[in-house]
C-alpha cells in the first residue's frame, strides 16, 4: 500500500484549470493516469498498482468527505471498492477493471439479466447497512472482465429523497433491451440524449418491484 504521505504528495500535485463551468487537469503526477472524470472530481490509476485516486474539485471537498464516510459504512462489501486512504481532497480506493454499463451499450457487449440481479443485490446490501442509493446510472456501474458487477461514485447514497433511477433503468431492461429484436448496439450520441431527456423529465417511466 501507497504511504498517506505519497497518496498526500500525489492528490495534490493535480492542478486544475478552472474556465466559467469547465474544470480541467492542467498539471499531475507522471505516474497518475487519467481514467475518469465527473462533476464533482477527476480520476487516476496509480501506474504499477491496483488502486485509483480520486482527486475533488476546490469547491467539493465536502463531497469527499461524505464519500468516504459512506465506503466505511460499506467496508466489506464485494459490490464496492475497498476505501484505504481518504484525505481532504482524495479517496485512495480499488482500480476497477471493466466496462462501464454505459460502455457495455455503446461497445455491444450485451447485458444479461444476471448483471442487473446482481446490482439489485448489490442495491439492497447498501440499503440493509442503513444507506438510501441515489443517483445509481450506467456510468457507475462496471463490469468486470470476470463478470462480476462493481458499483462506484457512491457519494450520494445516504441521500432522504427517494430515487427511483435505478428502477426505471430496470423497467426499460425488461421492457425493451431484453427483447430479442432491441438492439443491443447503441450510439453514445443516443444514450447521452436519453440521459438528458430522462434528467430533464421529458421520459418517464412507471416504477418497477425490485428483484427477489
Amino acid at each position: 500500500m501507497l504511504d498517506l504521505n505519497s497518496t498526500v504528495e500525489l492528490a495534490n500535485s493535480v492542478r486544475f484549470k478552472i474556465n466559467k463551468n469547465d474544470i480541467s487537469v492542467s498539471d499531475k503526477n507522471s505516474t497518475l493516469e487519467l481514467i475518469g472524470a465527473g462533476r464533482s472530481a477527476v480520476v487516476f490509476k496509480i501506474q504499477f498498482t491496483d488502486k485509483a485516486l480520486k482527486v475533488f474539485f476546490p469547491n467539493c471537498t465536502d463531497i469527499a468527505k461524505e464519500e468516504a464516510a459512506v465506503y466505511k459504512i460499506l467496508e466489506g462489501n464485494p459490490y464496492y471498492p475497498t476505501l484505504y486512504e481518504a484525505g481532504e481532497n482524495f479517496l485512495l480506493i480499488d482500480y476497477i477493471e471493466g466496462d462501464t454499463l454505459f460502455e457495455c451499450l455503446s461497445k455491444g457487449i450485451k447485458l444479461t439479466q444476471k448483471t442487473i440481479k446482481e446490482t439489485d443485490y448489490a442495491l439492497f446490501l447498501a440499503r440493509e447497512a442503513g444507506l438510501n442509493p441515489s443517483d445509481i446510472h450506467l456510468r457507475n456501474i462496471i463490469l468486470t472482465p470476470g463478470g462480476k458487477v462493481k458499483l462506484i461514485d457512491v457519494a450520494r447514497f445516504r441521500q432522504v429523497k427517494d430515487c427511483q433511477q435505478w428502477t426505471d433503468l430496470k423497467k426499460v431492461f425488461f421492457t425493451w433491451y431484453n427483447k430479442t429484436y432491441f438492439p443491443k448496439k447503441i450510439p453514445v450520441s443516443m444514450l447521452n440524449t436519453i440521459a438528458y431527456l430522462y434528467k430533464k423529465k421529458i421520459l418517464y417511466t412507471t416504477p418497477y418491484k425490485r428483484l427477489s
